[in-house]
């Protein structure tokens, strides 16, 4: 019996010794290979920290990787209360410095270590670091929307999360934390591409760590921790140029109002820029609304407008490949008396031949060939444009269903659509993508606007290929219709969209708005001549003209966007 339980005994013995043999061999590899890191992850759970980022997300870049939001890395207050020595003395000595109350920095103390909401001068952040107290530095903090942001209608704003329906969402879609207040897109690429650049941890930030019962190490002191890479935020790679769309903007400030301005890369169909006016800061949301509607934050580059007699290029290309026209085929136009339809030329152009009439833009001309054309075929040829396709790749803006080319052949519309009014309705994105497919010989070549999504440490995550390229009239046409917009801009109503260093060609829009004298002026064209390098489309809302208000900013544009090897 004494053997048996001896047996029991040392079977036992080895049994646990199997089982903690393995449990001391982890302790022993979490002691001496591992100590020293669970031993910082201890630290780090006990240090207070400050992010130095205003709001932790992925950016929103060019073509070139150059930043479209205005990130900005401005000097900033950090403060860590607990650790001052005298609150009520470094808050006296940062208000006489900041210029504000005591009072007021005390508030921003009792909320516990954070970042003063104060911008600094150089000499400020020279007496705040001389005045050396223990608890305040000045740091770098990566601001969003910091230097002058671009193509803020495209980009976008943030807004706060104000449900908590709206927050379980937002996590649930994304996979990522979200909380009541967190700033998400409210706009733009901003909001299309919230759960791509949304971070999942601050890649800027500086700790100070505390012991257990909260008291500061004077060992460890205070770090910043400025390389740490997020997995999570994605970075949003645009096709859009920056210093081109800087110097579009510029334009645009001086001589635009209301209205939009596209410009494209023939090539490609890159969009390279793109703006609006009105136009607003991403930070400065809450001011404009309570001063004005929503109007302002409206991109007018993907918004339907009646595109007027920039129209008449589809009805142009299709009477050419249809065979109804020759340069030479005459027309008589009887003017404000016409009984088709009045033209803006009140005493009529007389007799006038079809090249004539495209330069001159006249109503009577077009509005004849539209009837010949017949509204089947003229909307075959305006679908074959993309005149239906409100489509930007990478930039999904809703559709607008106004748009809706079978009204044409509803009642008198034929007549009204063949000069670009009634029905129709296009967006400055469709003109330039339809004067574009004329350059290429026909080829209707899809716009983009976004290139790829990349990871912060460069890894490319989605490319955006370009869509497939269609057929859309002959090359013979193409090259017909090119010539006529060569017409324009040097004997007819375009003459001031003449680009005179490299030769442009295009067509003016004057498209009647109901109640108001004046009109949606339109020009979109192209340069140079030989070799073209840009599609500009330009919109002005309450213009005088397409010649006369819009083809201006296109000339200036041009001329300012154009380098001077253009020209082989």
């Amino acid at each position: 019996m004494d053997v048996l339980r001896q047996k029991r005994m040392v079977l036992t013995f080895y049994l646990f010794l199997i089982l903690f043999i393995p449990i001391m061999a982890r302790l022993v590899d979490i002691q001496l290979a591992h100590g020293s890191e669970y031993a910082h992850r201890a630290l780090e759970q006990r240090s207070m920290k400050v992010v130095l980022e205003d709001i932790p997300r992925g950016d929103i870049l060019d073509r070139n990787l150059k930043s479209l939001t205005g990130t900005g890395m401005p000097q900033k207050v950090v403060v860590f209360p607990s650790l001052l020595e005298d609150p009520q003395k470094s808050a006296e000595t940062l208000a006489d410095i900041l210029g504000h109350n005591t009072e007021e920095l005390i508030k921003h103390f009792s909320k516990g270590s954070g970042i003063l909401p104060y911008p600094l001068r150089m000499e400020q952040v020279r007496q705040i670091k001389e005045a050396k107290q223990r608890g305040v530095m000045v740091l770098p903090v990566q601001q969003r929307y910091y230097n002058q942001p671009l193509a803020t209608h495209v980009v976008g704003h943030l807004g706060s999360i104000s449900s908590q329906q709206l927050m379980e969402k937002l996590s649930e879609d994304s996979g990522k934390t979200y909380q009541l207040n967190d700033m998400i897109g409210a706009m733009g690429l901003e909001k299309y591409y919230e759960q791509q650049l949304k971070a999942t941890q601050s890649e800027r930030l500086v700790r100070a760590f505390a012991d257990a019962a909260g008291s500061f190490l004077e060992g460890m002191g205070i770090k910043l921790q400025t390389n740490r890479t997020d997995p999570g935020r994605q970075h949003v790679v645009t096709t859009i140029d920056r210093q081109v769309q800087q110097k579009v903007e510029q334009i645009m400030d001086e001589q635009v109002q209301r209205g939009a301005v596209v410009v494209m890369d023939v090539h490609t169909g890159d969009i390279v820029a793109m703006a609006s006016r009105p136009n607003f800061h991403p930070e400065e949301v809450s001011e404009v609304l309570q001063t004005d509607s929503s109007y302002t934050f409206i991109d007018h580059g993907t918004s339907l407008y009646q595109p007027g007699s920039i129209f008449k290029v589809i009805v142009a290309a299709a009477a050419l490949e249809e065979g109804l026209v020759n340069y030479n085929t005459t027309f008589i136009c009887e003017g404000a008396n016409d009984p088709l339809i009045r033209c803006w030329n009140h005493i009529g152009h007389g007799s006038i031949s079809f090249s004539e009439a495209f330069a001159q833009s006249c109503n009577p001309v077009f509005a004849e060939l539209g009837l010949k054309l017949g509204a089947e075929k003229l909307i075959d040829y305006a679908r074959r444009f993309g005149m239906d396709n409100q489509e930007v790749i990478g930039y999904p803006v809703p559709i607008d269903n106004r748009q809706d080319l079978n009204s044409i052949g509803q009642g008198y519309n034929l007549v009204n659509s063949s000069i670009g009014q009634g029905p129709v309705m296009s967006t400055p994105v469709q003109i330039t993508t339809m004067m574009n497919t004329i350059i290429n010989d026909g080829i209707y070549i899809p716009p983009r606007l976004v290139r790829e999504l990349r990871k912060t440490d460069g890894t490319i995550i989605n490319r955006f290929i370009p869509g497939s390229s269609h057929k859309v009239i002959s090359k013979e046409t193409a090259h017909q219709v090119s010539e006529l917009l060569t017409l324009v801009v040097q004997d007819g109503v375009g003459k001031k969209a003449k680009v005179t260093s490299y030769g442009s060609a295009g067509k003016t829009g004057s498209a009647e708005v109901a109640g108001q004298e004046k009109v949606n002026a339109w020009f979109s064209g192209y340069a140079p001549t030989q070799n073209p390098r840009y599609v500009v489309t330009v919109l002005v809302e309450q213009g005088i003209s397409g010649g006369e208000t819009a083809a201006p900013v296109f000339e200036k544009i041009m001329e300012q966007i154009l380098p001077p090897n253009s020209v082989d």
